[in-house]
């Protein structure tokens, strides 16, 4: 009983941590460029390796296939995905905040915690709307399913989808905000803990207030169900599952099983030819147009 309650604190923990290093770290780290990456490698890694020590779902175990695919995406994710957002969202945001004279000094001016919460909820506002018209708009829907054909959960799953879905997912707005950079990467990482548990085949049920706020594997193993496609039209958030509540999409719940299609695998070269075959509808049921 103990011991649960303990692994229970896994998610909060972590995230407590990643966001302690941020507000403490020395400015040379805060700017150095591979900082935030060695971070997001190092909470990957953690999580994955609590798979190992508490499982939750022995059907999820990791196997050989399953991390050799995983590794590739996060790696994709990190370099290719990371690389066009930068290029083609990020950086002409900022430049088209500093041409504009868009300034948020009533943010610039807030306490750090305050800094990560608004720029990570604002983000996952995007990605909630983003993440429902794909479950709702067949177009969308065929760059995302792939995501949907995942048979089990594991760490670096979140990581795993149609490159056009990966893209798509990653726009945001933050970059309008005048925000510390600390707090922006905070804010990134942090959202990249949630997210990685949220994904994770690790035996942990965070507290209420965690629950009620952020994404947990009950959340999402229900949004990954493999019951049909319908029963997964639910619980979007990626990392904040308070948009949820507050949009009327949340269900509460759990699946084991998760996968579309029968639960068909589907290989890296099927997942990114994905959105570009004959256009039928998944489990029978077409999305709404």
């Amino acid at each position: 009983m103990v011991k649960q309650s303990l692994i229970n604190l896994l998610p909060p923990a972590t995230l407590a941590a990643v966001v302690a290093f941020w507000a403490f770290a020395p400015t040379v780290w805060v700017e150095a460029p591979w900082t935030i990456v060695i971070v997001g490698l190092a909470v990957i890694a953690f999580v994955q390796l609590m798979e190992l020590v508490f499982e939750r779902h022995e059907g999820w175990r990791i196997n050989r296939t399953e991390l050799a695919t995983d590794i590739f995406y996060v790696a994709f994710g990190y370099g290719v995905i990371g690389f066009f957002s930068d290029t083609l969202i990020h950086g002409p945001l900022a430049q088209l905040k500093e041409s504009l004279g868009i300034a948020t000094p009533w943010l610039a001016a807030s306490p750090f915690l305050v800094q990560v919460l608004v720029v990570m909820f604002l983000f996952e506002f995007g990605q909630y709307w983003m993440h429902r018209a794909m479950h709702n708009w067949y177009p969308l829907w065929l760059t995302h399913a792939p995501h949907h054909h995942v048979t089990q959960l594991n760490a670096m799953k979140g990581f795993i989808g149609n490159p056009i879905e990966l893209f798509l997912i990653s726009i945001g707005v933050t970059a309008l905000l005048d925000v510390d950079l600390n707090a922006l990467f905070a804010a990134i990482t942090a959202g990249g803990v949630i997210a990685t548990y949220a994904h994770a085949n690790v035996r942990a049920d965070p507290p209420i207030w965690y629950g009620f706020f952020f994404t947990t594997i009950r959340n999402h193993s229900l949004h990954h169900t493999a019951l049909s496609y319908e029963d997964t039209r639910c619980n979007y958030g990626n990392s904040v599952i308070f948009w949820d509540r507050v949009f009327g999409t949340y269900r509460e719940g759990e699946s084991a099983v998760v996968g579309q299609d029968d639960r068909r695998r589907l290989s890296i070269k099927e997942q990114w030819l994905f959105p570009f075959r004959q256009p039928v509808a998944r489990n029978g049921e077409e999305p709404a147009e």
